[in-house]
């Protein structure tokens, strides 16, 4: 039993609803279905779970109508594509009139009364999902069994069944051809003993039988003495002799900082001496901004060319040819149809799969573009393919823009209002560079004025620890206490190894809050989305200390991968949590951006599979190496040939 039918414009005027149960007017789950996919244009498939009710839709490009039918999802409706489909025809056909002649005013003074004409399709498509043919027993004439003839079911005592006559008579076959083979060979090597011994006197059998055996053991002798090695005078040093590099040194002991400094004691470390310049990369930079990223499109050279050559003769094919094949895949006042867009889809989906885009992604992102372009009229001298790759820029540029935008700064602020810190947590796969861009963020806030306490909860891999404690005192080197009023920057929080990390973490919190820090950045171990204790364990962190955001971190490099890993690591925290609403990932930073060049399709996948925005982008190895996502400019080099 349906819940609700409606009809409306892509204005967002509704037409024509049926309402088919009492209760809450299908007005949430609609919103949701406009918000989540179609504003979204993740319009790949043609299904939409909105809490217990499950939404199916189809559009109509020309009249710009947009068909939603809602059902339980706990229920099994075979014939609900049947029904949208035959409503989409009736109501078409029968307003068509009126919306191609008024237009827009139509939609709003029009009345459309369709009830009778919806029951009646409704009758209809029940009807026709019940009426099955019955599954009819084959007769014996149809059977295999008939086919065959009673002489050859009948078996005598000591005859083989045929085929195994046959196997046999193959096997027989096989040693035959052997032998054939080997009585050749032996004739041939007996006649070149003949010829050798010449023709003036014939031998006896028992005399070549003598010949041969003779010349066999001589051949395996002289076979015999080749494959006896001789024994090497003096034998090869075994082991590895260590390498000495020109520039290294040779002293393990200078090599050696295991006894330099206890850990969590960040005083008996010795203060290492670097280049500030270096570690900042860009002297031109204004502190505490977070640049946008930025692609050079080679659009402009291409039309820089094309003006500095318009004298330039066109190549004439000679009579009305020219003028036809310049016409060529012009669209003019035509209704775009699958056929048409296909061709040109299968090569968007075959680039987008070029430019590292997950394969499952491009296949739903050239389905989506598909359904909101059929039927649509197009313009006079457009082709298909700028117009299909319009649409596809448009839909790219739409996912990349997030439903909600992290404002880090603002929420930092909001924190501080109430007096506690902003906590935030990096989690994700082994060596993405979750402390590398922990120590960039923190560079980041500590330029905008907020003191940050980074919290080593990565209790398992070795150097973790030192890892942070190196950024740390970089950092404090870069923005002593002297220039901020003899105030702390940042600051480590580490109990060593082997420890809790959720423990760690929950004690980083309260000390932030006692020592008036603004901001607790969480490092947390690196783990595979498959392992379960290890993600058992992260989604026990994030659920008993609620952080104000949660970032998955994620590289640049990865394809398929990407989807598998958000996807997994979401159902993970979803499982393991042990609240009514469980924490998922709040948003993504994207790193090792720079090593790619325009294979950019892992933000794509990251973004539309998990409609999360990408909060920070990792662009080098400085602190100053971070930036915000550019939607146009990640598009522009996705679309670049």
């Amino acid at each position: 039993m349906l819940d609700f039918f409606t009809i409306f414009s892509k204005g967002g005027l509704v037409l024509w609803c049926f309402q088919g149960v009492r209760g809450p007017a299908a007005t949430a789950p609609v919103n949701a279905l406009i918000r989540s996919v179609l504003l979204q244009e993740r319009g790949g498939n043609n299904s939409f779970t909105h809490e217990a009710l499950t939404l199916k839709y189809k559009l109509d490009n020309q009249f710009e109508l947009v068909f939603v039918v809602g059902f339980q999802k706990i229920l099994t409706l075979t014939y609900v594509d049947k029904l949208i489909d035959d409503v989409h025809k009736e109501f078409r056909d029968k307003y068509r009139n009126e919306f191609q002649q008024k237009g827009a005013l139509g939609l709003l003074n029009g009345t459309f009364d369709f009830k009778d004409d919806f029951m009646r399709l409704l009758r209809d498509a029940e009807e026709s999902s019940k009426v099955r043919a019955p599954t009819v027993m084959k007769t014996f004439e149809q059977s295999l069994k008939s086919q065959k003839t009673v002489k050859c079911m009948i078996e005598t005592r000591g005859e083989k069944p045929k085929e195994k006559v046959k196997n046999k008579k193959n096997k027989g076959s096989k040693k035959d051809g052997t032998e054939a083979v080997a009585v050749p060979s032996k004739a041939s090597a007996g006649d070149k003993q003949l010829s050798a011994a010449g023709d003036k006197e014939e031998l006896t059998k028992d005399e070549i039988l003598q010949k041969n055996r003779e010349e066999f053991f001589r051949r395996h002798m002289k076979a015999g003495e080749k494959s006896r090695s001789p024994k090497p005078d003096a034998q090869k040093e075994k082991g590895k002799k260590p390498r000495v590099w020109d520039l290294g040194n040779s002293n393990a002991k200078v090599l050696d900082y295991s006894n330099s400094a206890t850990n969590g004691s960040a005083e008996a470390c010795p203060v290492e001496e670097f280049d500030p310049d270096m570690a900042l990369g860009d002297k031109n930079r204004e502190p505490g901004r977070l640049y946008d990223l930025e692609y050079e499109s080679d659009d402009e050279a291409e039309e820089e060319k094309v003006v500095q050559n318009p004298s330039k003769p066109s190549v004439k094919k000679g009579g009305l040819g020219g003028m036809f094949g310049m016409l060529k895949g012009l669209v003019g006042s035509k209704s775009l149809t699958r056929d048409d867009m296909d061709p040109v889809l299968e090569k968007m989906k075959d680039h987008l799969i070029a430019k590292n885009v997950a394969a499952e992604i491009a296949v739903q992102l050239c389905e989506s573009v598909a359904k909101k372009l059929e039927g649509k009229v197009m313009g006079t001298f457009t082709t298909v393919t700028s117009t299909v790759k319009q649409a596809l820029q448009e839909a790219l540029v739409q996912i990349l823009q997030p439903q909600r935008r992290v404002d880090v700064l603002r929420d930092v602020m909001d924190a501080q209002r109430h007096r506690r810190p902003y906590v935030v947590t990096f989690c994700g796969v082994n060596g993405v560079g979750k402390s590398t861009n922990l120590a960039k963020i923190s560079f980041w806030l500590i330029e905008n004025g907020f003191s940050v306490l980074i919290a080593a909860c990565d209790t398992f891999r070795a150097g973790a620890v030192e890892q942070l404690r190196t950024h740390t005192r970089r950092l404090n080197a870069l923005h002593p206490p002297e220039s901020h009023g003899g105030r702390t920057m940042v600051q480590l929080y580490e109990k060593g190894y082997g420890k809790d990390a959720a423990g760690i973490a929950m004690e980083a919190i309260s000390y932030a809050r006692n020592q008036g820090f603004d901001v607790v950045l969480v490092d947390t171990a690196g783990r595979m989305q498959d392992n379960a204790p290890l993600m058992t364990a992260l989604a026990k962190l994030i659920a008993v200390n609620a952080p104000d955001l949660v970032l998955f971190v994620g590289e640049a490099l990865v394809g398929n991968e990407a989807v598998d890993q958000l996807v997994k690591f979401n159902k993970a925290l979803a499982d393991h949590s042990m609240a009514q609403t469980p924490r998922l990932i709040d948003g993504i930073v994207l790193t090792k951006f720079d090593t790619i060049d325009d294979k950019v399709g892992a933000a794509i996948s990251m973004t539309y599979i998990t409609s999360k925005p990408i909060v920070f982008v990792g662009t080098g190895q400085t602190y100053c190496d971070l930036r915000s996502l550019n939607a146009k400019a990640v598009v522009a080099a996705l679309m670049k040939a």
